[in-house]
């Protein structure tokens, strides 16, 4: 059974604790604006920030409303980076992770085009770069442990559970409260359904979320035109295949010693 989140932004206060969590688990450095080591929140995620909380001011009944939103990979049930990837450097876990293998990786960044939530980012600032997101803390779910940010969050907004017990909670909710939340859960339908799902009492447009996304898997929709790549970009992608491969192997024997 896939295992997925419900994140209640109702419920979160900004105190980015899933945000250090994540991290200090990846071993990722935190972000640094001035000589004087200040340290500051990410606005936006990039190679070293897998989550952020972006903070969102709207108006509520003609009143200002701050709102906290968790960003990271939605972890597509059917992932379009996962279809659009020539060498199989990305895969669905059976547990509802999409996983990424650098060693299999060959930095076409095909990902980073076909995913609709701009998640996949690219280390451009590396001699040696690869693409980075949340990995769901795959190798915690595995045995049967909370991923670093759902365990971290004090107040209950991040819900994990299997898949069908999280859509039936979130209607639930709904159902439950509705003057309370907006009438949609953002990531049921969305690109075919996602393993991150969202509930909120403001408008997601208002949000900042991604709108007139297909609610069809996206791999229907990025397929054939991938399908119908020349030869000659075939070509290409074995070469940086065996790039690739000197590259991760220079790696390992640098490690090993």
């Amino acid at each position: 059974m896939e295992k997925s989140v419900l994140v209640d932004l109702t419920l979160c206060i900004g105190c980015r604790g899933c945000q250090v969590a994540c991290k200090e688990w990846n071993e990722r450095k935190a972000s640094i604006t001035s000589f004087k080591g200040d340290f500051t929140n990410p606005v936006k995620l990039s190679s070293e920030c897998y989550t952020n909380i972006r903070f969102v001011e709207t108006i509520k009944q003609t009143r200002p409303v701050w709102s906290f939103v968790k960003n990271q990979c939605l972890h597509c049930k059917i992932p379009a980076c996962v279809s659009a990837c020539p060498v199989g450097a990305l895969t669905k876990s059976d547990l509802g992770p999409v996983l990424y293998s650098f060693d299999k990786c060959i930095g076409c960044r095909y990902c980073m085009l076909a995913c609709p939530f701009d998640i996949p980012k690219y280390e451009w600032e590396s001699t040696q770069p690869w693409m980075q997101k949340c990995s769901f803390c795959s190798e915690l779910i595995k045995e049967d442990m909370l991923p670093v940010c759902i365990k971290t969050c004090p107040t209950g907004t991040l819900y994990f559970d299997d898949y069908d017990k999280i859509v039936a909670k979130a209607k639930k909710r709904i159902k439950d409260n509705p003057q309370k939340y907006v009438n949609h859960i953002y990531g049921l339908t969305e690109a075919g359904g996602t393993n991150w799902i969202y509930l909120s009492d403001v408008s997601f447009k208002q949000l900042g979320f991604k709108e007139n996304i297909p609610t069809i898997p996206l791999p229907d929709v990025t397929w054939p035109f991938l399908s119908a790549i020349p030869g000659k970009i075939t070509g290409i992608a074995v070469l940086l295949s065996a790039i690739a491969y000197f590259r991760t192997r220079g790696i390992r024997e640098e490690d090993s010693q």
